[in-house]
Order: structure tokens, then sequence, then C-alpha cells
């Protein structure tokens, strides 16, 4: 089995998590590789008990590594590739949405009469998990014949203390992730979230006879 060579990584996109994917990978092809070679080792003493020949060994063609070596218009002189004039690659933030600017000068003191330049962005992905409590005062009035109108929740929170965003995680994790109500419950509260088991376990199973149901659904037809 030829071994692949490793791709080509620009210096600005070798990150940690790509260098990794990247070491994972050829080591997954080496993995390949050796089990080749085990696989051909054994055909040749399987046929050399039955009295038949080994397979016959090629020396590896020097016509690929004559290729790579060479140089000209579509490749540098290391070998790699060259650019063509507009493709340089787009910048894979560049359609995120940002949520916040924060413009950072440089620590060194600015001469009079420099010119500003403009900014280069480095844009940094990132996830914000913060409790947010909302305590809705329903207005209570009395009308003059004895009457008493009040406000009304909105829908989304009405029947429970608890909002959608954190109902919609707790039903993801504990069913798509198969995280245990515990471990669930120990996590909200790490987050400053008041839930007992008791509401953890309302959370996951009062009302959700639709949410059960369409995912029965969707399982059944996924098996038929």
């Amino acid at each position: 089995m030829k071994k692949l060579a490793a791709p080509f990584v620009a210096e600005a996109d070798r990150t940690p998590a790509v260098m990794a994917v990247l070491a994972w990978g050829e080591g997954l092809v080496e993995m390949i590789h050796r089990q080749q070679q085990e696989m051909g080792h054994l055909k040749d003493e399987v046929a050399v008990l039955k009295g038949e020949n080994k397979r016959p060994v090629f020396k590896p063609s020097r016509m690929n590594e004559d290729a790579g070596n060479a140089t000209g218009p579509d490749r540098t002189q290391n070998g790699r590739p060259a650019r063509r004039p507009g493709s340089e690659k787009k910048s894979k933030t560049s359609q995120l949405k940002i949520d916040r600017d924060e413009v950072i000068e440089p620590a060194e003191p600015i001469p009079p009469g420099s010119r500003f330049k403009g900014y280069r962005d480095f844009v940094v992905q990132d996830l914000v998990i913060e409790s947010r409590n909302t305590r809705y005062r329903l207005a209570r009035w009395e009308t003059p014949d004895g009457q008493t109108l009040i406000g009304q929740l909105p829908q989304a929170v009405r029947g429970g203390h608890f909002g959608p965003t954190l109902a919609s995680y707790v039903l993801y994790q504990h069913h798509h992730c198969h995280v245990t109500q515990p471990l669930l419950c120990e996590q909200l509260r790490e987050w400053g979230i008041d839930i007992s088991s008791g509401q953890m376990n309302a959370l996951l199973q009062v009302g959700k006879e639709r949410f059960h149901s369409e995912k029965d659904g969707l399982l059944s037809r996924a098996s038929a």
C-alpha cells in the first residue's frame, strides 16, 4: 500500500486542533499500512503452505517522486503547489456575526506624526454560559365593580419556573447526548440554577408526550 503524503497546511491555519487532526490521520494511515503488510505476509504464508509461489515484489516507482521534485510554473522551489492569482483563501471567520469589538492599541508609545493605517482583525470565538433569572411582575388591578385584572405570563414560560432555553438544553443533553439527570443537576447548579432532582425529572417527563411521540415516530421511520 502506498503511503499518502500529509496534506499541506498553510502556516496561518496550523491551529492546535488542525495539527491534532492531522497527527491522528497520519497515525490511522500508518496503522492501515501495517495491517496491509501483515495481511500480505499472511497471504504469502498461506500460499507457501498450498505449494504456491509468493506474490512478486515490485520496487516503488520513482516517477511520482521525480515529478514531485520538479519545478515549474505550477510548483514552487520546495515542491508545493503555487497559488494562482486570485485564488487566495477567504477568511474562515469573515461570515461570523461579531458581537463585540475591542480595540487594542500598541503597547509602545505612538510617536508624533505617525499615521493610522487601520486595523488587523483577529476574531476569537467563545461561548458565554450564564444563568439569567427574570422576575415577571404581574400587575394586579381591581375594577370598580370588584373584579381583579392581572397580567398574564408569556406563553413560553407558563406552567413552570424554568425558561424554554433551559428546558431545551436539558432535553437535548439527556436524550441526545445521554447525560444523566444527576450530572445535569450538578452542572446547572454550578451555573447558578437552583433546581432539585424532582424539578429535573419534571422537566424531562411532564408534558413531553408530544416530544417523545415525535421522537419515536422518527426512529420508527428511520428503521423501516
